[in-house]
């Protein structure tokens, strides 16, 4: 009888551990049996934080995006690190910065640095390691030819189509300014074209085209949109979604530079031949313009992808390559180590892993894309990569993370920003320090006050520690 009891009582723990066992090795087989995660990598040019989803202007319309960003994690303080395309997008793509490369400006060939010259691109990388890699559009620094850099992909197609006929008076520009008044790419307006006929639209369709396919690997599928960079053409329709009348124009001070350096950035021509000819409130609502229309074709890749047998194993990365100013700080375009045209949106949705509707108000930088992908991709990490992965902010967006963003505008130039200070250190030694707490615009600069030396102190230990001398301009015909 005792034995009886003894294993009545001892069944009960059997059972328990008998399953636990099984559950265990079910769980196990469920891992090795779970397909790689694919993804789709979504770049816009030019885009600053006029999004709904980060509230840069309160006039612009961004459906798409938004829905996008209810869907994964925002990264509130994302920076760049280059204001410039073909800088921002080699380090993004390569892994290395700037001060690493030598590559700053837009004229340099990412493949004339000896550091980048045989570098594996995220995308050759990728494919390295079992990924099938296509692309369309400009996720370099250009969309078709050398630019492209097309033997990053296993499959790479050009772009086509147009943005439409415009009309322009003699002697004028598109925008009514005179001819001369600013530069030629700084020109707007409403054109003839039809939606579905237009570059980023058929860009658009195509990465559309190819979720609806079957693939042998795990693919990582680039869509490159090209507006809102200059020059402002699209089609009538968005610009009759914005009334001229009716625009907002961003904050400006007219005395914004009496306390920055003379070696620093300066009031651009663009400004004020824009507020001379009274084109300000044109200037906003063309821009607005093409960010509706870049969201526009985005709703078409995100509705693909809603629709293929991929949308729950698919990771999107939607990123901006650098901000944008429009008039704030009295410029116009990017090119400073300001706010505007460092910062840019950045969303990440993880399928099982990113909480719907997050928000993440660390700092982070573009160049960290490349490992957070690898390590997302389950491949092995890349030890030249000079990024920090992201992932863990993917799974808890509030973990602490002091790792302050670094961002180079030409050599020996460089901005670092954390959450509340922005520390800019030129080439000189000039220097400029905003405290975003209480300057969100970046109108007082503390650099002089010595009660902000211990800050400086401890951003400046995040400057680059290299400089590298700056690559030759590309020579046209050279290969």
């Amino acid at each position: 009888m005792n034995s009886m009891n003894q294993l009545l009582k001892i069944s009960p723990l059997l059972a328990s551990l008998t399953a636990i066992c099984f559950s265990g090795i079910a769980a196990g087989k469920e891992k090795e049996t779970q397909k790689p995660y694919n993804f789709l990598f979504i770049a816009v040019d030019d885009l600053n934080d006029w999004t709904g989803f980060l509230g840069g202007h309160p006039q612009t319309k961004t459906p798409n995006m938004d829905r996008l960003a209810k869907q994964g994690v925002v990264f509130t303080k994302a920076y760049c690190a280059a204001p410039v395309c073909n800088p921002s997008r080699a380090a993004l793509m390569t892994g290395y910065r700037p001060a690493t490369s030598g590559i700053y400006d837009n004229g340099q060939f990412m493949r004339d640095s000896e550091v980048l010259k045989n570098a594996l691109t995220l995308p050759q990388y990728l494919s390295k390691n079992g990924y099938y890699t296509m692309a369309r559009g400009k996720i370099f620094h250009a969309a078709n030819g050398m630019w492209s850099d097309s033997k990053s992909w296993d499959l790479h197609v050009n772009t086509e189509g147009g943005y439409g006929e415009r009309k322009k008076q003699p002697g004028y520009m598109a925008n009514g300014m005179p001819n001369g008044a600013v530069g030629a790419n700084f020109d707007w307006g409403p054109t003839t074209g039809v939606l579905e006929e237009t570059t980023d639209y058929l860009t658009a369709k195509w990465a559309g085209e190819q979720l609806q396919k079957d693939y042998d690997k795990p693919f990582f599928l680039g869509c490159g949109i090209f507006r809102p960079h200059l020059e402002w053409f699209v089609p009538k329709q968005f610009f009759d979604k914005f009334k001229v009348e009716d625009i907002i124009l961003p904050q400006a001070n007219e005395d914004d530079y009496n306390d920055v350096p003379k070696s620093g950035f300066s009031p651009s021509p663009d400004y004020y031949a824009t507020k001379k000819y009274d084109k300000q409130k044109e200037a906003v609502q063309a821009y607005l313009a093409c960010i509706n229309y870049a969201d526009s074709c985005i709703g078409v890749v995100l509705d693909a992808l809603a629709k293929s047998k991929y949308a729950d194993n698919t990771i999107v990365v939607l990123w901006g390559d650098h901000g944008w100013h429009l008039g704030e700080k009295l410029r116009y375009k990017k090119f400073t180590l300001w706010e505007e045209a460092t910062r840019m949106p950045l969303i990440i949705k993880v399928p099982g892993m990113t909480k719907p509707g997050s928000r993440c108000g660390r700092t982070v930088n573009l160049l960290d894309l490349y490992p957070t992908i690898t390590e997302l991709a389950g491949v092995p990490k890349n030890t030249t990569n000079e990024g920090r992965s992201i992932v863990p902010l993917l799974k808890n967006p509030d973990k602490k993370w002091n790792y302050p963003s670094q961002t180079t505008m030409g050599k020996d130039r460089h901005a670092v920003r954390d959450e509340r200070y922005r520390y800019i250190r030129y080439q000189d030694g000039a220097e400029e320090l905003y405290d975003h707490k209480v300057d969100s615009m970046e109108w007082n600069n503390l650099a002089g006050n010595p009660k902000y030396d211990k800050i400086k102190a401890r951003l400046g230990k995040y400057m680059p520690s290299v400089n590298a001398p700056t690559v030759a301009a590309h020579k046209v015909g050279a290969k």
